[in-house]
């Protein structure tokens, strides 16, 4: 039997598309205005055919999956058609679509904690799948099963681990748990919504990787909802990109990222930040989606939209094909002008210029903050009464590094390898456990309760959920003014000094009466960042300053910081976990394994040309907003999750993970056993591995990948 080749996009004689959603709307009512949170949208998947639905949050995504799944409240008013394997969905009972939910059609959800159960194990939520779907089955070749594809996902250990519980799995772990349970009964088709959202870049890598491997082992399709371009580059067939409920962009991945022919997608792209990029500004996307409830007059994007004319707030245009490509589509009345290139994509949102520069920096690049040895260990205690120590957490473990007025160090590395962690320690300004900081020059372990409060004007931090660090009954007004509460200073000056600050931030004074919940999410961002300069600071410590906040918010957060580093010379401590966020932004990088740091250096030099294999793997696993690129690149996969801080591992204590220790001789792996790696200079960088200098580094592709 010879197969049919399938072009993405198209119906092929013979063959029968596995989903077919057409004219699809999902409205929510409510007193006032109803919810139009998903109008008229069509799109269909091929057999084996990957997918990809991205857009900002608020645009339907979710809820179209959802409705897809038969999984949304009763409340939810659904018109138009969903066909599964030629078979309508929308008119069949709860009963019915259990007996396909599992089965022909499976979910990937979000957040896999609330997706599992606690109280039963992941193996017995597994096999309870198998059994619902085949009767047959015994219990017994059920567990066995579920055993078998915990294994495939990459679950080590995978009889024990089939008798844990969620709460005993990492987030990596538990993702993976789902897609097992997701491919245990062969499907169909897969639905995937954002499954890599709350993930670290390299179990991210890991989880990309393994539903490709349970895309070819299945020969299921899958729809990936993200909304993370760069994911859906090296892995999606087609794009399908939303706004406002509606499908305003859809065509093969290739066509969509090199030829974006509607100008929300090319503001998407451009507002990226990536490793392959130079760039010293962001695009960002100025405003904020609309109400569904509320929808402006013709296209919905035409307030957000800098080259709107009078004709895109008459009508909303339709979904129609670009010249010459029958497969790709845009909803712009300008998009025929932006394919022939009398619109460039540059001009639709060009790149905005920085700020001029502010009051010189004093002794630019000199020294102040500066942590040296660093240690923060917490006993780890049993027994409600008579309590002992059976370990220890070892949290941050000899930690040094160097702040220079007007700089930016970015501490990167996975969730729980110390990075919160030491930066808590610096903000506590008292004497640490072990070890010695300084700020301005002056150790903070001399400092009296009365000089520490005045110091604390000099280093502010922003939070990573503005919402959650937020009083939200108190207007913004007093938001920003709270730090000057406690430093004493006069109500008059406070009033002066909220308006200069929300000013400098891009905010308008006038909404200083307002609260919290009034705000967008980048809105409330920026809301913090006026808090922490209020007091005028010389140090920000950035804890994810930008990881809450969608693609096209966050550019403009990230300029923001540039441009308040550039006028005020400020000095940054930027953590964070998305690597091409902080290549952007920082001049120097340090990152962290296990409370210790591996690699410090220059920002260029660290990533251009990483030595550590833990830094090239990190590196290897941020996606990149380019098909070609992703596709073209050789990833460096890391095996497992980070180890407990709490074992004692002797040696270097990356070994367990390390993609260059399998390959290297038994006696230079003995070493790697023996000996624990410290910091050393190498090439201008400090690197902690005894093999950096070794060419088999180099070998495993990663050299020159981010350039």
């Amino acid at each position: 039997m010879t197969e049919t080749m399938i072009v993405p996009g198209t119906h092929p004689q013979g063959v029968t598309p596995v989903l077919e959603v057409e004219n699809l709307s999902v409205t929510f009512p409510q007193s006032g205005a109803d919810v139009r949170a998903v109008r008229g949208i069509s799109y269909h998947v091929n057999p084996g055919e990957f997918l990809g639905i991205v857009g900002e949050s608020g645009s339907g995504k979710s809820v179209s999956s959802m409705a897809v799944m038969g999984l949304l409240p009763s409340s939810a008013k659904i018109t138009g058609s969903i066909r599964f394997q030629g078979q309508s969905l929308l008119e069949r009972s709860d009963g019915e679509l259990s007996r396909i939910r599992g089965k022909g059609l499976s979910m990937i959800f979000q957040d896999p904690l609330s997706a599992l159960t606690p109280v039963y194990t992941v193996g017995h939520q597994i096999a309870e799948g198998l059994l619902l779907h085949d009767k047959k089955l015994s219990t017994r070749a059920a567990a066995l099963r579920a055993v078998e594809l915990l294994k495939i996902v990459g679950i080590p250990s995978p009889e024990r681990r089939a008798e844990a519980f969620p709460h005993e799995f990492s987030g990596g772990m538990r993702q993976r748990a789902m897609i097992a349970i997701a491919i245990a009964n062969d499907p169909k088709l897969i639905i995937a919504d954002e499954p890599t959202t709350a993930l670290d870049v390299t179990i991210q890598a890991q989880i990309l990787e393994v539903m490709q491997q349970a895309k070819e082992m299945t020969g299921a399709a899958v729809v990936l909802i993200t909304h993370d371009l760069g994911v859906v580059a090296g892995n999606a067939d087609r794009i399908a990109v939303m706004y406002a409920g509606k499908l305003v962009e859809t065509g093969g991945v290739d066509q969509v990222f090199h030829e974006p022919a509607m100008p929300y997608t090319i503001g998407l792209l451009r507002s990226m930040p990536s490793m392959a990029s130079t760039e010293a500004r962001l695009v960002p996307l100025e405003g904020r989606p609309p109400s569904l409830a509320a929808l402006p007059p013709g296209c919905p994007f035409a307030p957000r939209c800098p080259i709107a004319i009078d004709d895109c707030r008459k009508a909303e245009p339709a979904l129609v094909a670009q010249p010459g490509d029958p497969f790709h589509s845009a909803a712009c009345i300008r998009s025929a002008e932006i394919s022939d290139g009398t619109l460039e994509r540059a001009d639709v949102f060009p790149r905005p210029q920085p700020v001029a520069a502010g009051i010189p920096v004093e002794n630019a690049g000199a020294e102040v903050l500066s942590v040296n040895e660093l240690v923060r260990h917490f006993p780890l205690m049993k027994g409600s009464v008579f309590k002992r120590q059976i370990g220890v957490v070892r949290a941050v473990d000899g930690v040094s590094f160097d702040l220079g007025a007007g700089q930016t160090l970015g501490l990167v590395g996975e969730s729980g390898c110390g990075k919160s962690t030491t930066i808590m320690e610096v903000l506590e300004l008292t004497k640490p456990q072990h070890g010695g900081i300084r700020v301005n020059g002056i150790d903070v372990a001399q400092l009296s309760k009365r000089d520490r409060l005045k110091m604390r004007k000099d280093i502010q931090v922003v939070f990573q959920d503005p919402m959650a660090s937020i009083d939200p009954r108190l207007p913004i007004h007093d938001v920003i003014a709270e730090p000057l509460t406690v430093h004493g200073v006069s109500r008059k000056e406070q009033q002066r000094k909220v308006s200069q600050m929300m000013e400098l931030v891009g905010l308008d004074p006038e909404m200083a009466s307002r609260y919290p919940h009034e705000f967008s999410g980048g809105q409330r961002q920026r809301i913090g960042i006026a808090r922490a300069l209020v007091t005028a600071p010389k140090i920000l410590v950035l804890d994810e300053p930008v990881s809450a906040l969608d693609v096209s918010i966050q550019a403009g957060v990230i300029n923001l910081l540039a441009d308040l580093q550039q006028q005020l010379g400020l000095s940054y401590l930027f953590v964070a976990h998305d690597l091409a966020v902080v290549h952007h932004i920082a001049d120097h990088v340090a990152v962290m394994y296990l409370g210790r740091i591996v690699e410090l250096g220059a920002s260029d030099d660290v990533f251009n040309r990483p030595r550590h294999p833990y830094t090239q793997a990190l590196i290897s696993a941020v996606p990149i907003p380019d098909p070609t690129l992703e596709r073209s690149r050789r990833r460096v996969l890391l095996e497992g999750d980070l180890p407990s801080p709490t074992d004692e591992i002797p040696g270097c204590n990356f070994r367990s993970r390390c993609p260059l220790y399998t390959l290297l001789p038994e006696n230079l792996q003995q070493r790697c056993k023996d000996e624990d790696p410290s910091l050393r200079a190498l090439e201008g960088i400090s690197v902690a591995c005894h093999h950096a200098e070794h060419d088999v580094l180099i070998s495993t592709g990663t050299e020159g990948q981010c350039r």
